[in-house]
């Protein structure tokens, strides 16, 4: 029996849904487990080379991508960079030795697994969705254990690999201060504050319909923190600027901050925005992103508004209905609490904890 620290290979990205909670299971891990070492595994050229090191992780890139659902002359290269990868993977691992791996969905969650089963190394994939990733899906006969967020998803998974744990959401996220989030963000106490968060990389329906708001906000006398994502930042930069109060911002570091000075969120539906929504308990409306696999986000949304925990504004109506009803909901105080009440009643805050607890099961010293 040896006495080295643990190794883990943590595998995926591509979206902070998947980055954020991949961060999370590290944090646990770190905090129970000091001396264990940690290898992050990505995509060149996602956003997890630059999120993972920030979070104190060290990322190794494989040249992964997607399929394209035209023929393009990516396509043609995608077999030849899924062999690279896993060779590359399998590299890796063969040097850093892990004790254990874990997928959170992504591109490269898929070559890191296949290398890491195939030399029966100890693995977990964690699925964040009410509608199983294709990764995942792929996976799921091969991995150890398989870690959930909803109810019924033995229809993607061989059943008795299934545990239902919630997502990994940032335990500091339901934490932030009111107070100090005001001061933070220079906003006005007596006002109340609409957050519009379109995921990490902005959102353009969400875009456009908050622009063409930005005049009945200020009339309403409501405050505005609006994470746009990079590509509409400048744009929505200057459009804000020009009245007090009316704040965008191309990411939203501190999430817990916003959160702690929002009275109403707008929001897509992801799994982790779900997530971050029940724990720190905030009315939301959620607008579920239509680009995603088989409408996931829908599904993410029907999970709290059929438990009338959100409400749900289709991206089709979004133009024309989502600021009515934002300022409908901020005029309702008994309404929003409603909403607080029964989404906090979905939280699953020892996610992180039990995922964790799973994983160290499966490593054997």
């Amino acid at each position: 029996m040896t006495n080295s620290p643990l190794r883990f290979i943590i595998s995926g990205g591509g979206t902070g849904g998947h980055i954020f909670p991949a961060v999370a299971i590290a944090n646990e891990l770190r905090r129970r487990l000091p001396e264990a070492e940690i290898l992050f595994v990505g995509a060149n050229g996602r956003m997890e080379m630059t999120r993972v090191p920030e979070a104190g992780y060290k990322i190794v890139g494989l040249d992964i991508t997607g399929l394209q659902r035209r023929l393009t002359p990516q396509n043609l290269m995608f077999p030849v960079r899924v062999f690279r990868s896993v060779r590359k993977a399998g590299k890796l691992i063969e040097e850093f030795r892990p004790d254990a791996v874990v997928g959170v969905g992504g591109y490269a969650s898929a070559p890191v697994l296949l290398a890491a089963t195939s030399r029966a190394i100890p693995s977990l994939i964690q699925e964040q969705n009410s509608y199983a990733g294709l990764v995942n899906k792929l996976l799921a006969k091969r991995v150890n254990k398989i870690c959930v967020a909803y109810d019924g998803m033995e229809k993607f998974f061989p059943a008795d690999k299934l545990v239902l744990t919630g997502n990994p959401v940032r335990t500091e996220i339901a934490s932030g201060n009111r107070v100090e989030a005001q001061r933070f963000f220079g906003l006005d106490p007596s006002k109340q504050t609409l957050l519009v968060i379109g995921g990490s990389l902005g959102a353009r329906t969400l875009n456009q319909a908050t622009a063409a708001a930005l005049t009945h906000l200020r009339e309403a006398g409501i405050q505005l923190l609006w994470q746009t994502g990079k590509l509409y930042f400048p744009e929505a930069q200057q459009q804000a600027d020009q009245a007090n109060g009316l704040h965008a911002l191309e990411f939203i570091q501190r999430m817990d901050l916003a959160y702690a000075a929002a009275d109403v969120v707008i929001s897509r539906a992801g799994a982790l925005s779900v997530s971050e929504l029940c724990l720190t308990g905030k009315a939301s409306i959620l607008v579920p992103s239509p680009n995603v696999a088989e409408d996931h986000q829908t599904k993410n949304a029907l999970a709290l508004v059929s438990k009338g925990a959100a409400v749900l504004i289709t991206d089709e109506h979004a133009p024309a209905r989502l600021y009515d009803e934002a300022l409908r909901l901020l005029a309702d105080p008994e309404r929003q609490q409603q909403l607080s009440t029964r989404v906090r009643e979905l939280a699953r805050p020892d996610a992180t904890i039990t995922i964790v607890d799973e994983l160290l099961k499966l490593v054997k010293r």
